[in-house]
């Protein structure tokens, strides 16, 4: 169940496209500053380009589902910045897509431990990318059949104060639901219950599943998985 919700949670989630600076699915794709040429412009080789650039000009192949030519581009943009976390994060989502479990959780775990450096950010921008991290790593680790690590990078949302932010705070219940689907696919109902109410009284069109959690006439899983293909 955790792995169908979070796959529901990448980019067709508007909330995450926004963040990683991604059109809307039907919105023209918006144009990477300074890098395709106009009719007084010249094209600017990608060697000059700088590590913000890079990663605008990766989202822009992200938009059009060009993973490969993204990659690139990341990669190069952390081999001029190694301490790059948006393109560390962007990147591990990227390769998640691209079903490299591996590389992911690398890049996944680094984005992670930089933004933790100092205990929990406080910037907007960077509670959002721990948001985000942990709940890709999570899933990294679900698919990797490590439940536990998977589940602690979930439990690390739950720890972060409640952000004040509109996009950061529906990231983070995002994240309580599916911790909540986690605790309750490892038996410890009381805890699932716990979160699932946070999500209800922040969203009440959730309240259908905790009162099928509460009366165990149920199948949550599945219900909760549909739930969330019905948000795109």
């Amino acid at each position: 169940m955790v792995l169908t919700i979070l796959q529901q949670l990448t980019l067709k989630h508007s909330a995450v496209r926004a963040i990683l600076g991604l059109p809307e699915k039907d919105a023209p794709t918006a144009r990477a500053p300074s890098v395709e040429p106009t009719s007084m412009q010249p094209t600017i080789p990608v060697q000059n380009l700088s590590p913000k650039e890079l990663l605008a000009l990766s989202v822009k192949h992200l938009s059009r589902e060009e993973k490969d030519q993204a990659v690139l581009l990341l990669k190069l943009a952390l081999e001029r910045d190694p301490e790059y976390v948006k393109a560390m994060v962007v990147m591990g989502q990227t390769l998640m897509q691209k079903g490299l479990m591996e590389d992911a959780i690398e890049y996944l775990e680094r984005a992670i431990s930089k933004l933790s450096l100092a205990g929990h950010p406080t910037e907007v921008e960077n509670v959002d990318l721990l948001i985000l991290s942990s709940q890709w790593a999570g899933v990294v680790y679900m698919k990797q059949g490590k439940k536990a690590e998977g589940l602690a990078q979930l439990e690390t949302i739950a720890s972060l104060k409640e952000p004040e932010d509109p996009k950061s705070k529906a990231h983070y219940f995002d994240g309580l639901l599916l911790l909540a689907s986690a605790l309750f696919d490892f038996g410890r109902k009381a805890e699932a219950l716990k979160f699932l109410k946070l999500v209800v009284a922040y969203n009440p069109k959730y309240n259908y599943l905790l009162e099928e959690l509460k009366n165990e006439e149920y199948d949550f899983a599945s219900n909760l998985a549909s739930s969330r293909r019905r948000d795109y």
